[in-house]
């Protein structure tokens, strides 16, 4: 893939592992964290899995199923539309808690794998090559596939952030450009033109949230 888009994931990787390793984040482990119902370690954990399974699927090769648009998969996964006591929401959590109890240097040993190998795996790549995700039954570009981790890098860090009492990490502009334009994307389907606009422009007319999720 062309160099900003793999320096750009990269940066957001590198981050994200940065801050799980904080002292502050380590010391709150089995804490509950911003996130309800997961632990901090389980938060940190899930974090770190935006890298993991980038490493994964991407290796994997190029999947022969037709991509679907960034937003349709937005509209399909079932988490998004879930509250947070359904199966697939306590499912990431509890999955995300018992990978936790293994504990952080764990993790970081991990995340030192899966980081020395990130590279080569998105200089090998195409960008528009589908990328399946075998948990949602379909298949992304791997330019999309990067957006959504690069979304999920920036959004989980801010809780991961708070929930240990340290500021939340300001990430390149490269990284939270696509970041910004996917929540639009999916705020706008979910609460229409109007609301956006009023939310960005004219705070005396606007909705009491436009959140993406």
């Amino acid at each position: 893939m062309e160099d900003a888009g793999r320096d750009s994931f990269l940066a957001a990787a590198g981050i994200a592992a940065a801050l799980v390793r904080r002292r502050e984040v380590t010391d709150r482990w089995g804490d509950e964290s911003a996130c309800e119902g997961m632990s901090v370690g389980g938060l940190a954990c899930h974090l770190g899995s935006q890298v993991t399974h980038t490493v994964l699927l991407l290796g994997a090769g190029a999947s022969e199923q037709a991509p679907i648009p960034l937003l349709e998969h937005y509209e399909r996964a079932a988490w998004v539309h879930s509250p947070l006591d359904d199966d697939v929401n306590v499912g990431i959590r509890e999955g995300s808690d018992a990978e936790a109890a293994a504990g952080p240097g764990a993790l970081s040993a991990l995340l030192d794998v899966q980081l020395e190998r990130l590279s080569d795996v998105l200089a090998a790549a195409d960008p528009e090559a589908a990328v399946l995700i075998p948990w949602q039954g379909w298949s992304l570009t791997m330019k999309d596939w990067l957006v959504t981790r690069q979304m999920e890098i920036v959004v989980h860090s801010d809780d991961l952030a708070a929930s240990a009492a340290v500021p939340t990490p300001e990430f390149p502009e490269s990284v939270v450009t696509p970041v910004l334009a996917l929540l639009t994307g999916v705020a706008l389907r979910r609460h229409g033109q109007v609301a956006l606009v009023r939310a960005l422009s004219r705070p005396q007319r606007a909705p009491a949230s436009v959140s993406a999720f």
